[in-house]
């Protein structure tokens, strides 16, 4: 009889059975000491996962690889934690000082507030899990199949504008299910936002569970609690998260977590394709209603939420905190600082540490959207700190462009990506602030290396995925167009219109498309509404500037690997 094989599915189930890595870090100082070449591929492919590290690509991304994954070298990625993106000035250094010494100096901020290094050995992670730990900092469960970084609003407990602070909350969530072994083995990862905020600047809308704000009033009696929003997810198969019937309590968050994740944990279905395995499938395919949903949940955690309250949800598009802002507490103010591409240097770690310290109280703090700022400065300081950032290249004033460009890791370092994306973002960017001068729109452009989404482009106004395309002989890098994406009251998934360009081209097509939104713009027409009332052949011709046949996204028809969004 023929041997039965494996699906990955399987394999990858019965491993994290055999070991909770997280028990095994003897093992990685043995792997260090014995060099990159005893690492078993159990280790590289799914322990190591578990503990914020992924094996880095060869720079040429999935070209040249096998079965949808690129080839791996000697060097590692490895992402650290930052619930709700709190650091200390003390933090900040460590963080720059490890960049330097083991990471090239290559530092990336990412779109959950955790911060990632590259080209990091064997022989040095103990050494760097050892000095995080010491910082009070970890990478344990920024990666694998576990409850990843829970992110929150930046600006917690600072903003003048927000609901309330919901950071002890979010802390408190990430303290009870982030490293917990009890849910080191769900089926795949599991993404938790918990925010006051009044912007939602930590995308709810994206999260496999989402508690906003909501307020209640009983009698003379006002309540801030949350309201609860389950499945979001982006990907092959980008899906909304879907509001439930329900009022969670402050003192109910982490009980409420906790359930979400246990009902996770529980479901096998989830488990038998990797494909497949997220929170958002159950809705997806496995006939799961938001109703049907909330009735779990009420019966694991032994008692009925009460019923959802009335919630203020945000309409405006940039989130992102950038700019000088006055606080909640008198004379005081944030900066908050562009970090383009989330890209920063040991340098400017060091220097926003500097600046924090001297002219505040050392509190620092990173954001969904790649950025980085300074709280609870002192007013009078706040011009001089701006300078300062931005002669350090942080810039706290930028042009549209700039502000509202995302990119994800791309071919430089991840085994997945088709195309090189930081360095094409920067490009990209300055190429349309210096042709569109004085672009007035918020815009939001995203940009991911593969269909995989790690840059968000499903629900950014413009959202680019990349692909290769023959040129003149030759494969090129590629973006394949979607638009129309938005977060918010009128949360959409961006729509594929069917036009794709080598990298070269990609500024010229934006470029077009602006120029024929502010010339034929409706009278107080945005760029999302103008979007949406231009039909994809419209919107296609006028990227290609002439008409242009609709051509297919080509997603890969094999199954889709691990990603490694931050």
């Amino acid at each position: 009889m023929a041997e039965i094989k494996e699906t990955k599915a399987q394999r990858v189930e019965r491993l994290k059975r055999e070991k909770l890595a997280w028990d095994h870090l003897d093992e990685i100082r043995e792997f260090a000491r014995n060099g990159r070449d005893s690492v078993p591929p159990e280790w590289l492919g799914t322990y190591f996962r578990s503990w914020g590290i992924y094996t880095q690509g060869d720079g040429a991304g999935v070209v040249g690889g096998a079965n949808g994954e690129g080839k791996a070298t000697e060097f590692f990625m490895v992402r650290i934690r930052i619930p709700n993106g709190i650091l200390s000035s003390d933090q900040v250094r460590v963080l720059a000082g490890l960049s330097e010494d083991y990471g090239r100096g290559v530092a990336d901020i990412t779109v959950r507030q955790n911060v990632q290094l590259h080209w990091v050995t064997i022989q040095a992670i103990p050494d760097l899990i050892e000095k995080l730990q010491a910082a009070g900092l970890t990478t344990t469960g920024a990666c694998g199949d576990v409850v990843r970084n829970v992110t929150g609003c930046p600006v917690a407990g600072i903003a003048a504008d927000e609901h309330f602070d919901a950071s002890p909350l979010a802390l408190a969530v990430d303290r009870a299910l982030g490293g917990n072994r009890e849910f080191y083995n769900l089926p795949r990862k599991f993404k938790m936002t918990v925010t006051g905020c009044s912007s939602w600047c930590s995308y709810p809308e994206i999260n496999d569970v989402a508690f906003t704000p909501a307020r209640r009033k009983r009698g003379d009696v006002v309540e801030d609690g949350f309201s609860l929003r389950i499945g979001g997810g982006l990907s092959t198969e980008p899906h909304i998260a879907l509001q439930l019937d329900a009022f969670v309590r402050q003192d109910q968050a982490v009980e409420v977590a906790r359930g979400v994740a246990e009902i996770f944990r529980a479901s096998e279905v989830l488990r038998q394709s990797r494909e497949q395995a997220r929170l958002k499938y159950l809705f997806l395919k496995h006939g799961w209603t938001a109703e049907s949903f909330l009735a779990e949940l009420n019966r694991v955690i032994g008692f009925s939420l009460d019923a959802a309250a009335d919630e203020e949800i945000p309409a405006e598009v940039h989130r992102d905190h950038t700019g000088i802002h006055r606080q909640k507490q008198p004379g005081l103010v944030f900066i908050g600082a562009s970090v383009l591409r989330g890209r920063i240097t040991p340098a400017q770690l060091r220097r926003a540490a500097q600046l924090a310290d001297e002219f505040g109280d050392g509190n620092l703090r990173a954001t969904v959207q790649q950025n980085l700022l300074l709280a609870n400065i002192r007013e009078e300081h706040a011009e001089t700190v701006a300078a300062e950032l931005t002669r350090a290249g942080l810039p706290v004033e930028v042009p549209a462009f700039a502000r509202g460009t995302v990119a994800c890791t791309g071919s430089e370092f991840c085994k997945l990506a088709l195309t090189e994306t930081k360095g094409f973002a920067r490009w990209l960017s300055t190429e349309l602030d210096e042709r569109l001068p004085g672009f007035s729109e918020q815009i939001k452009l995203h940009i991911t290396g593969c269909p995989n989404s790690c840059g968000q482009h499903w629900i950014a106004d413009i959202g680019i995925e990349g692909k290769k395309l023959k040129v003149g002989g030759k494969m090129v890098d590629a973006y394949y167009f979607c638009v129309g994406g938005s977060v918010g009251h009128i949360a959409s998934i961006a729509r594929p219109v069917g036009y794709r360009c080598a990298a070269t081209d990609v500024p010229d097509a934006i470029e077009r498309l602006l120029i024929h939104f502010q010339e034929t713009r409706e009278s107080n027409e945005n760029l999302r509404t103008f979007l949406a009332r231009n039909t994809n052949e419209q919107i296609r011709s006028i990227l290609a500037g002439e008409s242009f046949a609709a051509v297919e996204r080509d997603v890969p028809a094999g199954r889709i690997p691990a990603g490694v969004e931050g």
